[in-house]
């Protein structure tokens, strides 16, 4: 009999370099981090840089400087994901080929204004899990013709991917494998909950959700350990996994480090980061006993 051998499990941390580090992405580093020693795998980190306007190299030195205060040790080198813009261009230009991403032009403002319209009249606009209003239909109407016409006209647009299309593209159902904090065992994926979602655009080469998976397939991540935050994006994840052919890891996402008020932490809000614990004296023990380690 042949033995086939083990793949070796790797997690990883990937957090991006426009603000500071705080206590949330502290317990998710460290999740994964032991987790991995645990299942004697390794540890990589991910920077997300693909806001090139945002991210910036002083905060990308902070999350070493605060992963290594913690004690975490990664495979190195880290990826960059600003260093594999060509990567994500080549998994756009494939669903383009494939027919199941098109060109979207509308603003958001005028997104915002249809939206406003709508709802004057008493009705709701559906809405994402995150209470994101969905994308209008009119750019997946156009025709090919009139698409044509407008992207020779040099008129900014982003490519959304038609989910709609890409569900009948790939049939059945989608499921995932989940051990987290929250519902666990065999999950029903459900993309159309998103709609039709972003995965690149005139100013990003790349969305969230197009990088994620073409660089977890990269690094060969075989488990994904991230916040509850993250839980239903998973359902886009596991869509744009299947019609690229890409591995499916397992998933486990994990409770949120909540303010005094309840609301999850923030970089943009301006929450406490690591550092400043830190350069307050706070020990890297006493931190974990602060997020409940």
């Amino acid at each position: 009999m042949i033995e086939i051998p083990r793949q070796k499990p790797k997690f990883r941390f990937a957090p991006s370099p426009n603000g500071s580090l705080h206590l949330g992405h502290a317990l998710s580093a460290i999740l994964n981090h032991e987790m991995a020693k645990e299942a004697g795998g390794d540890f990589l980190l991910r920077i997300e840089d693909i806001d090139l306007a945002r991210c910036t190299p002083d905060f990308e030195s902070g999350i070493h400087a605060d992963l290594a205060w913690l004690g975490l040790r990664w495979q190195e080198p880290a990826r960059r994901q600003s260093e594999h813009f060509p990567a994500y261009q080549k998994a756009l230009q494939t669903l383009i080929e494939r027919g199941l991403v098109y060109p979207a032009f509308l603003t958001r403002g005028e997104v915002k204004a249809k939206v406003a319209a709508f709802e004057a009249s008493g009705k709701p606009w559906a809405r994402d899990p995150d209470g994101t209003p969905l994308y209008p239909s009119d750019d997946r109407e156009r025709s090919d013709a009139e698409r044509q016409r407008l992207l020779a006209t040099g008129m900014k647009h982003a490519w959304r991917l038609d989910v709609e299309r890409a569900m009948a593209t790939v049939g059945g159902r989608l499921h995932w494998q989940e051990s987290g904090d929250g519902e666990k065992g065999d999950i029903l994926a459900d993309p159309a909950a998103w709609g039709d979602v972003v995965l690149s655009r005139s100013d990003a080469p790349s969305s969230y959700h197009l990088s994620v998976v073409v660089d977890d397939a990269a690094q060969g991540i075989t488990h994904v350990v991230r916040g509850l935050d993250l839980f239903h994006a998973t359902s886009i994840h596991r869509l744009l996994q299947t019609l690229l052919n890409l591995p499916e890891p397992l998933y486990h996402h994990h409770r949120l480090v909540l303010d005094d008020n309840g609301r999850k932490l923030s970089k943009s809000l301006g929450d406490t980061g690591i550092a400043e614990w830190r350069r307050r004296g706070l020990s890297p023990a006493e931190l974990r006993r602060r997020i409940g380690l």
